[in-house]
């Protein structure tokens, strides 16, 4: 079969080396990929947004499968052209990504679904909230309603925090058309985890639950980031709170939106916080978590290709995907990201890395400069490790870690310390 997938960062990447184990596969196809893509097939220079374009490809190379990584061209409708033109494409309709393109949306489907959230109050005028937020009692979360690189949640402290977070996304919008409207939500506490689903209609597959590293710095401190890195499994996520989530998110939300004409299809990804009350939705995306995919997709003892055509054409639920071992990714980020950074700096030790068994290297910002791998983005890699246990990945990930340098590079120190400390 002929595979092609959209997208060029990490996820993509790590989508990319699990379908390329599939007795399935004949050629693989990534657009526009990275370097690391380029040795598991054939990038293709066209970007992830360009729905026309990829849709030609894909039938003038006679592609079987289209497996979409980002969120972007899936709020674009890929999905619905690839379809319109009798091409296989893996993941959810424009209107049923509205679960992660639309937070207002989202939040809305929920309260009438009875899916455990935050309480919330959405506006669409910047002075009512304004006038909202301070008087309401803190931390509080403002979240702008549509796509915004992951820099659309902002955990207000103090009322003028919360004002400035208003101003900053609806009047000085600088979100852009994200900052329409805002989404206002009370804080909750707990311990994160990201629970995926691959599904069709009513029917899917569960897989390993994952917690991701936001915040820049040990001891989740600093800005929060695209994601410095992830675990998987979670200790903590154990049958009965993975019941729960089947029984209070997961399935209300796939019966709702079939209900209402919108069947899901593809990945449903679900953030949840565990409160003392339960799990409750911090947070529903269309698609592979960046960086949760690169510790996922090791653990899955399935040939996610199968998996992916099972879910286009709607029986996902057949799939066992329970976890082989544990796994951990460190993300190395450039000097001064999630700021400003410098690009073009040359990347050494990847091979030396990825030399240790049970690693794995996963190119999220790279390029090649007159043959040399250099820096091209704020996250520039992921080094993942898997083991059958979480503490041995995750000493085997630091010790690849070790084996990496360019200059300015900083890592978090801390991945999965929590995890580790419980369980001693």
């Amino acid at each position: 079969m002929k595979v092609l997938v959209v997208g060029g960062g990490g996820r993509e990447h790590a989508l990319a080396w699990k379908l390329a184990k599939s007795p399935l596969l004949g050629k693989l196809f990534i657009a526009p990929g990275n370097p690391g893509t380029a040795e598991l097939g054939t990038n293709v220079p066209i970007e992830a947004t360009n729905t026309r374009d990829l849709v030609d490809f894909a039938l003038s190379n006679d592609v079987d499968v289209t497996v979409v990584g980002p969120e972007q061209p899936l709020e674009l409708g890929i999905v619905d052209v690839f379809k319109d033109r009798g091409l296989q494409c893996f993941g959810p309709t424009k209107d049923a990504a509205r679960v992660e393109t639309s937070k207002v949306w989202c939040k809305e489907l929920m309260s009438r679904l009875g899916v455990p959230s935050a309480a919330f109050k959405v506006f669409s005028d910047p002075s009512e909230a304004a006038a909202y937020v301070r008087k309401s009692d803190v931390p509080l979360v403002i979240k702008a309603d549509g796509l915004a690189a992951g820099k659309g949640v902002v955990v207000a402290r103090t009322g003028k925090e919360a004002a400035k977070a208003v101003d900053d996304i609806m009047v000085a919008r600088t979100l852009g058309q994200a900052g329409t409207k805002v989404v206002v939500e009370e804080f909750l506490e707990g311990e994160e985890v990201s629970v995926l689903a691959i599904c069709w209609g009513k029917s899917y597959c569960l897989l390993p639950s994952s917690q991701d590293h936001k915040q820049v710095f040990d001891g989740d401190e600093g800005p929060n980031t695209g994601g410095m890195g992830a675990y998987a499994p979670v200790p903590r996520f154990d049958t009965a709170l993975e019941d729960q989530v089947r029984d209070r998110v997961i399935e209300p939300l796939l019966w709702g939106l079939e209900r209402q004409g919108t069947p899901y299809s593809g990945v449903l990804y679900c953030g949840l916080m565990l409160t003392s009350a339960g799990p409750k939705v911090l947070e529903i995306n269309a698609r592979f978590g960046d960086p949760e995919a690169q510790v996922i997709l090791p653990l899955l003892d399935v040939d996610l290709l199968e998996l992916a055509i099972a879910a286009i054409k709607g029986d996902p639920a057949g799939f066992p995907a329970s976890p082989r071992g544990s796994a951990a990714c460190v993300v190395l980020a450039s000097g001064g990201y999630p700021g400003s950074y410098k690009k073009g700096l040359t990347i050494e030790g990847l091979d030396d890395a990825r030399s240790i068994a049970g690693v794995e290297v996963f190119h999220a910002g790279t390029a090649v400069k007159e043959k040399r791998l250099v820096t091209n983005g704020g996250r520039v890699v992921g080094v993942t490790a898997w083991a059958p246990d979480l503490k041995a990945a995750v000493d085997t990930a630091y010790k690849a870690v070790s084996r990496v340098n360019f200059e300015g590079m900083h890592y978090r120190k801390d991945i999965a310390h929590k995890a580790l400390s419980m369980k001693r």
